[in-house]
């Protein structure tokens, strides 16, 4: 998987050793940038974007942004936990599937709660009563699966045959549809308009009869609006002629495009050798901390990563996993231990998905304004963090 990601920026001037590592460092005016380019394409398209937790939760910068989006969406009670204690304006909650005893605080944090099925509906219509009778204020919401395919990589493919997210668009009737208030659908990763187009024709075709019922239509995320090259204007016009088209309030949830290029990942070599190539061991793990390496698979981009000629090294983490390998890397520094390196664009996903595998330490996380130069440490992990998730 190739991402278009891995612009530098303000980075490019950062001095790695100012921070422990391995470390997540942040850069709050990035942040603030590409956050300005959402709510510009928000303002001008008439619509609402939340920023998507799955991809981005690093609570302690929620009010940065609340002052540009209309909210946020979670993945279930523990994210919609967060949101209502963290973050400004509108929660919407989807999940593929909700344990019966989690709902009713779900639709007490949440404005919607979208369910995978019809079934699912169905299922908790007794519970979504219960939970009205007790004051809560919330939308029903459908997820659908266009069956649109647009994916580089079909496990990740939300449209791929077999997928388990949405409900087939080819499968809904109008009794599907019987208390629905909104309609969502997420079918894109790191992609541009032209996907989003195709995804679009198919839907609206099949929930057109459903117009006049629905209050609002959420589009998912996957757009990478604040990439330089996106075509925002067009998608403006998009946007605009969809909530005019359908009479609906139109949601975007971009999780990637809030933390694009915003975030490295700061690293240190520890060991090195010689095995048919050179190799090094460095204290960043593909496994524990940055496993979309792993899974889609793709290579991050590296800092100052020498171009063209030269022997590249690869690096591996420090984990007793074989294929922990993050990749083979022509180094900016000397391949010893103790020399620094980062990685890019780390912001959004590597950070949610760290783990303690194999007791390989979390890295710390900092926040960094590259318009200030001011730096603080937000988070350090240790031993504790370890012993308290086991038993």
């Amino acid at each position: 998987m190739e991402t278009k990601a891995g612009d530098p920026g303000a980075f490019a001037r950062f001095d790695l050793y100012r921070v422990d590592s391995p470390a997540f460092v942040v850069d709050a005016a990035k942040l603030r940038e590409n956050l300005r380019i959402l709510a510009d394409v928000r303002d001008a398209a008439g619509i609402k974007v939340l920023a998507a937790l799955k991809a981005f939760s690093m609570w302690s910068v929620a009010p940065i942004i609340g002052e540009y989006l209309d909210g946020v969406c979670t993945s279930g009670l523990w994210e919609a936990r967060l949101a209502g204690e963290f973050y400004d304006g509108e929660i919407a909650t989807y999940s593929a599937a909700y344990k019966p005893e989690d709902l009713d605080e779900i639709c007490r944090l949440s404005d919607h709660v979208i369910f995978n099925s019809p079934q699912q509906i169905a299922r908790a219509s007794a519970i979504l009563d219960h939970a009205r009778a007790q004051g809560s204020s919330f939308d029903v919401g459908l997820r659908i699966n266009p069956q649109v395919p647009t994916g580089e990589v079909p496990r990740y493919d939300p449209s791929s045959p077999g997928s388990r997210l949405g409900w087939p668009l080819d499968q809904l009737t109008e009794e599907h549809m019987e208390g629905v208030d909104g309609i969502h659908f997420h079918n894109l990763c790191e992609q541009d308009i032209e996907p989003l187009k195709a995804t679009w024709d198919k839907v609206f075709d099949a929930i057109e009869p459903y117009f006049d019922q629905l209050s609002w239509i959420n589009m998912g995320g996957g757009h990478h609006i604040t990439r330089a090259d996106y075509q925002r204007e067009e998608l403006v016009e998009f946007l605009q002629d969809a909530k005019e088209d359908t009479g609906c309030e139109i949601y975007l949830e971009p999780g990637e495009a809030v933390a694009l290029d915003a975030g490295i990942l700061v690293g240190t070599v520890l060991d090195t050798h010689f095995n048919g190539m050179q190799v090094a061991i460095t204290d960043v793990s593909a496994t524990c901390h940055m496993p979309d390496v792993i899974e889609a698979p793709y290579r991050p981009a590296m800092l100052h990563e020498e171009q063209g000629e030269g022997a590249p090294v690869r690096l591996g983490g420090p984990s007793c996993l074989a294929g922990d390998v993050i990749g083979d890397y022509r180094l900016p520094v000397a391949c010893e231990p103790g020399q620094r390196f980062a990685f890019l664009d780390q912001a959004h996903y590597s950070m949610v998905k760290t783990t303690t595998f194999n007791g390989v330490p979390l890295p710390d996380i900092w926040l960094w304004d590259s318009e200030t130069d001011a730096l603080e440490k937000i988070r350090g992990f240790t031993y504790e963090d370890f012993k308290t998730r086991l038993s």
